[in-house]
């Protein structure tokens, strides 16, 4: 149960680096957390709690509350320890040789095919393979495992347009997560896994030497960090607390400039004008950098007016 906790703590840690400070949390969720907590049977909710829940935590987030009968299980974390990071060697030849034979290693690996449940696929970064620029998030999601493809959910659709507001085409840039399966949550037997969780530092340590590799076939100038997550697994654990702290500001990632942002879902939280140009401004400080010519209409989007 330990692990069900911290897991829920380390959630909350993300999403408060992200900018978020309240979430909707229903009166039976806040029950089942305490049940989880103390380690007791189902009871009535104490008084006083449900006005305290409507009045401390009321903005919604891209997650949904749980049944209480499930909060247990969505909370939890692998408790087993992954075996060591592979060591991944690629061989001779151009850049599609290669990332093909990458792509062969991480689909028959066996613990990449362990923690993918029956029926989705592991995934892989997608895009251009002589790209300048390399966008890193942190790990598939519902729709990412259904299709083997990073970003082509909700986040997905609105990372598209933010490179499209760059001047590029998706197919121009490369896409990749650090994680290479949706980290597991425990469902009830014969339902779908309801929303996310930030990986384990076991569970990114394991995936990095995939997402190196594809940095070296790629070998783009630039990368760009999407979220508190993908910019601790590449930045060091534990090298932050909130995203602020980084953001926005020029960074090291194998020899690459790395710029870290936030993840499009903090938009889709709450999509104003302001949030937006937060994102757009380093998205400028990457093109610039990148070389890429910048107009006065790209320099003033999501400007308050």
């Amino acid at each position: 149960m330990r692990h069900a906790l911290q897991a829920l703590t380390d959630e909350l840690r993300r999403l408060k680096a992200a900018g978020v400070n309240t979430i909707a949390v229903s009166d039976e969720t806040l029950a089942g957390l305490r049940r989880v907590a103390v380690g007791s049977r189902p009871g009535p909710t104490p008084a006083g709690e449900a006005s305290r829940s409507e009045t401390e935590v009321s903005r919604p987030t891209r997650r949904e509350a749980a049944p209480a009968q499930a909060v247990a299980a969505s909370a939890a974390t692998p408790a087993a320890k992954l075996p060591a990071a592979p060591v991944v060697v690629l061989p001779e030849g151009d850049r599609q040789t290669r990332w093909n034979a990458l792509l062969a290693l991480v689909a028959s690996d066996a613990t990449c095919r362990a923690n993918v449940r029956p029926g989705k696929k592991v995934v892989l970064g997608v895009g251009s393979l002589e790209a300048k620029i390399m966008f890193v998030g942190e790990a598939p999601g519902a729709d990412e495992e259904i299709q083997g493809e990073p970003f082509v959910g909700p986040a997905g659709q609105l990372l598209t347009k933010m490179i499209q507001g760059m001047g590029l085409a998706r197919g121009e840039v490369y896409i990749g997560n650090i994680m290479n399966w949706r980290p597991q949550m425990p469902t009830i037997e014969g339902r779908e896994q309801v929303g996310n969780r930030p990986p384990t530092e076991d569970e990114m340590r394991y995936c990095l030497p995939y997402l190196r590799a594809q940095i070296d076939v790629v070998n783009p100038e630039l990368l760009v960090a999407l979220g508190s997550t993908a910019a601790q697994g590449l930045l060091g654990f534990k090298s932050f607390k909130a995203l602020g702290e980084v953001r926005g500001r020029w960074h090291q990632f194998g020899g690459k400039p790395l710029m870290v942002t936030y993840h499009p879902s903090y938009i889709l939280r709450e999509p104003t004008n302001r949030k937006k140009r937060l994102i757009w401004e380093d998205l400028l400080k990457v093109m610039e950098r990148a070389g890429r010519p910048i107009s006065e209409k790209q320099r003033s989007y999501f400007l308050e007016r």
